[in-house]
């Protein structure tokens, strides 16, 4: 719906989303508002690693939370208020459970499950992040945790400790990296964000075959299944959207990128461009950091409208274009400019190309 504005589709698939989230999440749902792995017949399947969890799972819950959500947002799209009000209701009690059943205060983090030994998995709590289940306070105890218990040369493991399967703590998915490297983005982590790439991704590049995602790294940075893994897999390139949402820092704001934001996370990487394809044409976006200097231009596509957001303390920033002053430090001196969440932000930019530079107060 974003990428293409495609309502139809959308609106086509619609009953979809109500009979899933009004008939069969609740059928799986116990007294705590929890899903809960075993109940209705859903003690079988081993999730998308085949492992063996069960009961109340910090992951599925997480995820019934973001589908709650992004589902709520189709429907607002749609015209269906009712449907996105309650939905939106049903994510807010869900989290509160989660912060009431499955948050470990000894450990500062979500466990992986409630049933079992005491276990914390980057799955559940990087999406606990991503998804707005984790408030401030515990967004930064849960990632200090896996930067504390599951930091490898080759990413972060998969979990802190081997009491689900053995290796568990030396595995590292690229697949489940994805949402921790984007909750290092979202919660201004950049540098930690940009380390776990390193890490991950240059540990493939870094190795046989040397150009490909791999399905998978073992102990000591192997092949984690042997000869039978995937050493160009689909699902470990989560890394392209993190690098093109919140390192280059373009995305869509509304369907069809009717509106679009352009938000720059350089953290100590000198530049960056690339193009995303609306259904209008290219938004291109280009930019040089130099950490005193920072120079972007942008190419809108027409029929779009968007806004800028400036990387660096407001405060500190002088911004200019086309040699005028925009900013300068205290005062804006053109309409759209102004400093939200402490960062100058650049609205209402319309089709063409726009070039601005924002220099840092030593």
């Amino acid at each position: 719906m974003l990428y293409t504005g495609d309502r139809t589709y959308a609106a086509r698939y619609h009953p979809n989303l109500v009979k899933v989230l009004d008939t069969w999440y609740p059928s799986v749902t116990d007294e705590t508002g929890l899903l809960s792995k075993g109940l209705n017949g859903t003690g079988g399947y081993g999730d998308y690693a085949f492992l063996g969890r069960t009961g109340r799972v910090t992951y599925y819950n997480v995820l019934y939370v973001q589908a709650l959500g992004d589902a709520a947002r189709l429907a607002r799209m749609l015209g269906h208020e009712s449907d996105a009000d309650r939905w939106t209701k049903r994510a807010a009690s869900v989290t509160d459970a989660i912060n009431t059943h499955l948050w470990d205060a000894d450990a500062g983090a979500y466990l992986d499950s409630a049933s079992g030994p005491a276990r914390h998995a980057q799955d559940g709590n990087a999406l606990a992040v991503t998804a707005g289940v984790a408030d401030a306070g515990r967004a930064a105890s849960a990632l200090a945790h896996l930067d504390a218990t599951t930091r490898l040369p080759y990413g972060n493991a998969f979990m802190d400790n081997d009491t689900l399967y053995a290796d568990a703590s030396q595995r590292v998915y690229a697949f489940t990296s994805y949402p921790e490297i984007v909750a290092r983005f979202l919660t201004g982590r950049t540098d930690s964000a940009l380390d776990q790439i390193r890490r991950t991704y240059g540990w493939m590049d870094g190795h046989d075959p040397g150009i490909t995602h791999w399905e998978g790294i073992g102990p000591g940075g192997s092949l984690y299944e042997d000869a039978y893994t995937s050493m160009a897999h689909g699902w470990s390139t989560g890394v392209l959207p993190a690098l093109t949402h919140h390192l280059l820092g373009a995305r869509p704001a509304s369907p069809g990128y009717a509106t679009w934001e352009v938000r720059p996370q350089p953290g100590d990487v000198t530049w960056a461009q690339g193009q995303l394809p609306t259904p209008h044409g290219a938004l291109r976006v280009a930019w040089e950091n130099s950490g005193r200097r920072f120079h972007v231009v942008l190419d809108i596509p027409r029929g779009t409208r968007g806004m800028l957001v400036l990387p660096g303390d407001g405060r500190r920033l002088t911004v200019r274009a086309r040699g005028r002053t925009l900013w300068d430090g205290r005062h804006a001196a053109s309409e759209g400019v102004a400093v939200v969440d402490g960062r100058v932000t650049i609205s209402g930019l319309g089709p063409g190309t726009h070039d601005f530079t924002a220099r840092r107060d030593s």
